[in-house]
C-alpha cells in the first residue's frame, strides 16, 4: 500500500512540475515560436491578414509570397542564449535562424535600380507586376541563411507569465526581412 501511495505522489509531483515548466518565461518563448514552426493556425491567419491588405500584388503573387512565408516559418530554427527574471518581469534572449529574404529584396532592387527599364510599360510607367514577380522569383531562389537576435519580453499577470508583443522589427527578423 505504501509503494502505490508513493508512487501515486511521485506522479502527482511530476504532473506539477511539467505544469509549471511550461510556465516559464523560456516555455512561453518556444511555445510562441513553435506555433511558427508548426504553422498554427493563430500565425497563418495573422499571415493572411497581412497578405490580404497587400493591393500591389495580384492574387497569384499573395498565394506565391505566403508560400514564401510558410516555408521561413516551417524552417524557423532558434536557441535560447539568455533568460533574465526580475520580480514579475523578464527577457528572454532567443537566436533565430532563418531564410535570408532581405538579401534577395536588396539584390532585386539594386538590379532594378540598374536596370529600370525592364520594369516600364510601354508608355514608361513603372509595371507592379512584373517588379513584384522578378522581388519573389529571387526570394524563391534563397538558401542562404541569416541569425538574428530577439529579445522577448514578458510580465507576470495573475501568477502567470505573459508574452508582450513583439515589435515590427523582431516579425522581420522572424520572416528573414530584417534590415540591419
Amino acid at each position: 500500500m505504501k509503494k502505490i501511495i508513493l508512487v501515486f505522489n511521485l506522479i502527482i509531483l511530476t504532473c506539477i512540475g511539467c505544469k509549471n515548466m511550461s510556465t516559464t518565461p523560456t516555455a512561453k518563448v518556444e511555445n510562441f515560436l513553435e506555433k511558427y514552426q508548426s504553422m498554427d493556425s493563430s500565425v497563418l491567419n495573422q499571415l493572411d491578414l497581412i497578405i490580404e491588405n497587400r493591393n500591389d500584388l495580384t492574387d497569384e503573387q499573395k498565394s506565391n509570397y505566403k508560400s514564401l512565408m510558410e516555408k521561413q516559418y516551417q524552417n524557423l530554427s532558434y536557441e535560447i542564449k539568455n533568460k533574465n527574471i526580475n520580480d514579475n518581469n523578464a527577457n528572454v534572449t532567443v537566436e533565430v535562424e532563418t531564410y535570408d529574404y532581405r538579401n534577395a529584396l536588396n539584390k532585386s532592387e539594386a538590379y532594378f535600380d540598374s536596370n529600370e527599364k525592364k520594369f516600364k510599360t510601354g508608355d514608361g510607367k513603372l509595371d507592379l507586376k512584373k517588379y513584384w514577380d522578378y522581388k519573389i522569383e529571387e526570394m524563391t531562389k534563397v538558401n542562404d541563411r541569416i541569425k538574428n537576435e530577439i529579445v522577448f519580453t514578458l510580465h507576470k499577470e495573475n501568477k502567470k507569465w505573459v508574452l508582450d508583443e513583439i515589435s515590427d522589427t523582431d516579425r522581420e527578423k522572424i520572416h528573414g526581412l530584417y534590415r540591419g
